[in-house]
């Protein structure tokens, strides 16, 4: 997960963000259930009436308050909180005098309401006393001649409260601080009634705020939860994109030492599917795995706030879902690592079979092939079954959690709720926030199940990303050196070895090739003809000795500038999709539509041009399949000679060609190019037979070097190589058929 967050570091601002939206989200999230139980609770179980601080009383029972205020600063605070009003003051009961409420602050409303709790409910209580009960203690103080004038005294009326309510005026008794503040919420209601105010309006009214503030808070939830996922939308793709670009161009930089390294499958892999799986983990990390701790840690302060006694059952139910989680990632964590390789080991099988469905069919491997693939996808197949079969049993088993525990909690506060502890409301609000708490593991649980896969991933990508290249620019290079290029090509001692190899691929070769000559290489199979040529773009650095271009060590340029100066055709003509002439302008812009057509014409491509109907225009298929191997190789020369390069490299690049179409395409390059450096690796003698130089190259080493005449009187690897190619006649005259020197 930490990879992924760094990729996260390009987007900060929008991450800012996302988490203030996800903050104001979880806030609205969580304020819903305590609306909830303020609707059920005082909305209909207190009538709409919030608290024991009424709005209005009548004369005599202010007196009760006063009387029943515990000591002279409740009393005067109760006394500065009222203010004598008369039913011209816009009162909505049918008394002709009353006390109303006063302005005040938070602080002093919360005074008030603990001063009011205790005589609130001594009130009710001595209003709703049975009469037997107060008349029977009215004639035991008559008896004991402790009643003045009929009428209780303060003390006397502490004394009876005592005897029904207390066993100690401080501790208020065995009386609950739920049950007190219930009696005198209870009062202000009948005082409400007496004083002829609509209780049922009252209701309404207070339904009608709840209702239309969790509305509110319902749409600003839903607009930050719209924007959130904008957002997270967005810069997950802006990973993806940034990742996908970062690996392209990483890959672009590689030479053929790093190309080794990663197979072609490999490396499509990881620049799609992994790309892909941290581009989707991004957006649930920065939707659910940011949310889920702040809607935690917010449900857990408000349950503590709740006072419910229940706060072990969020407990026990987060430790299961922690021991769960650690399990099933134990079991599938090194299930998810083997996945990818098994997805890079299907998607190489995949490309080879398709690639070699003409090779596959003319030898009958069909079934071979079947066999195979089928293989890589069981294999695949076990492994996703495996995981998905293991993360299975976690919702189940996330579900028995969050039932029990809301069984648990139904139990335990209906208990509570019972002893008069608990009201109903408080207890729906606590089971709320549990599962909100709940929910904020399930989420990180859920994502958990993608996270490994996506850390291998991420780990893949890595992996490219830190690739050193082996072959880079200088600081300071010599560019300048060769703002006139001749094109003067020299091998010094060269010797080259490929990484991990024991032996050297080539060892000591030393040539020049000159401008306005054709320096020919010819070997057998496997001697390093092709390693040799690939030193000169630099697909790989010398060992040891140097190449130099016009004196200028190849390593001292830079790349651009090196291969601003060569025209170069691999051994295997490469197309790429578009049309013919997006293929000869491959090298750049600046060729124009007439250097073009001269290109086509040196390659001997305007024949098969010619014959399309539209030219220049037709459609090359995705690696040119829609072309044949000769028209691929004719393209792909006239792509180099388009450039108009110094040095031309051809990599055994008329392999495909008819002897006719071979020999009148040289007879062309001659003439056209006859400035240029031109070098051509080569199998066929008649290719190169009017070199001016030919290298006879064995077993990475130079066997010979001249012309053919020369080489078939002095090296016998030459001699060997005509004989086996060319006619008694042909070796006599040193010659074969075609153009003269």
């Amino acid at each position: 997960m930490f990879k992924i967050l760094k990729y996260l570091k390009d987007s900060k601002r929008a991450v800012c963000a996302i988490i203030g939206l996800l903050i104001l989200q979880a806030y609205c999230d969580l304020a819903l259930p305590k609306y909830t139980a303020d609707i059920v609770d005082v909305g209909i179980g207190q009538s709409g009436i919030e608290d024991w601080v009424p709005e209005y009383m009548r004369e005599e029972t202010m007196e009760y308050m006063l009387l029943f205020a515990y000591g002279d600063e409740e009393e005067q605070l109760i006394r500065d909180s009222y203010e004598l009003a008369d039913s011209k003051s816009g009162f909505v009961g049918n008394a002709d005098t009353f006390y109303r409420l006063a302005d005040m602050d938070k602080e002093t409303r919360k005074r008030l309401k603990d001063a009011m709790k205790a005589p609130m409910a001594m009130h009710m209580i001595l209003s709703s006393s049975e009469s037997m009960e107060l008349e029977a203690w009215k004639e035991e103080l008559k008896e004991a001649g402790e009643l003045q004038d009929g009428e209780f005294d303060k003390g006397q009326i502490l004394e009876y409260m005592d005897m029904v309510l207390y066993k100690g005026y401080s501790s208020y008794g065995d009386m609950s601080d739920s049950m007190l503040s219930q009696m005198a919420i209870s009062g202000v209601r009948a005082e409400y009634q007496v004083l002829g105010i609509d209780i049922a309006s009252v209701q309404t009214k207070y339904l009608l705020g709840k209702g239309g503030m969790m509305f509110g808070l319902s749409i600003l939830m839903m607009a930050a939860a719209i924007a959130a996922g904008f957002l997270s939308a967005r810069t997950s793709a802006k990973i993806g994109r940034n990742l996908r670009k970062r690996v392209f161009h990483k890959v672009v930089s590689f030479s053929d030492t790093e190309m080794d390294r990663f197979s072609t499958a490999s490396l499509i892999t990881r620049s799609t599917n992994d790309i892909q799986q941290v581009q989707m983990v991004s957006v649930m990390l920065l939707r659910m795995v940011l949310y889920a701790p702040i809607v935690g840690i917010g449900g857990v302060i408000k349950v503590v706030n709740t006072r419910t006694g229940m706060g072990w059952i969020i407990v026990a139910a987060v430790a299961a879902i922690v021991l769960l989680v650690l399990t099933l990632m134990k079991i599938a964590l090194p299930k998810f690592k083997v996945m990818q390789t098994l997805v890079d080991r299907m998607n190489l099988v995949s490309r080879e079979i398709l690639t070699g469905i003409p090779v596959i069919r003319a030898f009958s491997r069909e079934k071979f092939e079947e066999e195979r693939f089928d293989k890589a996808n069981q294999d695949l197949m076990r492994t996703q079954l495996f995981t998905n079969r293991v993360m299975t049993f976690m919702m189940p088993l996330m579900m028995m959690i969050m039932n029990g525990v809301t069984v648990l909690i139904v139990y335990f506060g209906a208990r509570g709720v019972d002893a008069g502890n608990l009201q109903v409301g408080d207890m729906l609000a606590f089971i709320t926030y549990t599962m909100q708490i709940v929910m904020a593991f399930l989420m990180i649980t859920m994502i958990s199940i993608m996270l490994p896969r996506a850390g291998v991933a991420a780990e893949r990508i890595e992996e490219v990303l830190r690739m050193d290249i082996s072959i880079r620019d200088k600081e300071e290079t010599k560019d300048g050196e060769l703002a006139q290029v001749k094109g003067v090509v020299r091998f010094e001692n060269v010797s080259f070895k490929y990484p991990g190899a024991d032996e050297n691929a080539l060892e000591g070769i030393a040539f020049t090739a000159n401008p306005g000559e054709t320096t020919a290489i010819i070997g057998s199979t496997g001697c390093g003809k092709s390693t040799l040529i690939r030193l000169i773009p630099r697909f790989y650095d010398v060992t040891e000795g140097k190449i130099t271009i016009d004196g200028v060590d190849i390593r001292d340029l830079s790349q651009h500038k090196l291969h601003d100066m060569l025209g170069y055709v691999p051994q295997k003509g490469v197309l790429f999709s578009g049309d013919i002439q997006s293929n000869i302008k491959f090298g750049g812009d600046f060729i124009t539509d007439e250097e073009m057509e001269e290109a086509a014409g040196i390659a001997q491509a305007m024949e098969f041009i010619g014959s399309k109907p539209k030219r220049f225009a037709s459609e090359i298929a995705q690696g040119g399949t829609n072309v044949s191997g000769g028209q691929k190789q004719r393209l792909s020369i006239a792509r180099a000679i388009a450039k108009r390069p110094d040095i031309c490299l051809f990599d055994d690049s008329f392999s495909a060609l008819d002897y006719k179409t071979d020999v009148v395409l040289r007879k062309a390059l001659r003439e056209k190019l006859s400035d240029a450096t031109v070098i051509i690796v080569a199998q066929r003698i008649s290719t190169i037979l009017h070199a001016d130089k030919i290298i006879v190259l064995d077993d990475g080493r130079i066997a010979g070097m001249g012309r053919h005449e020369e080489l078939l009187k002095t090296c016998g690897a030459y001699q060997e190589i005509a004989r086996s190619q060319l006619s008694e006649a042909e070796l006599g005259k040193g010659s074969v058929s075609g153009y003269e020197r």
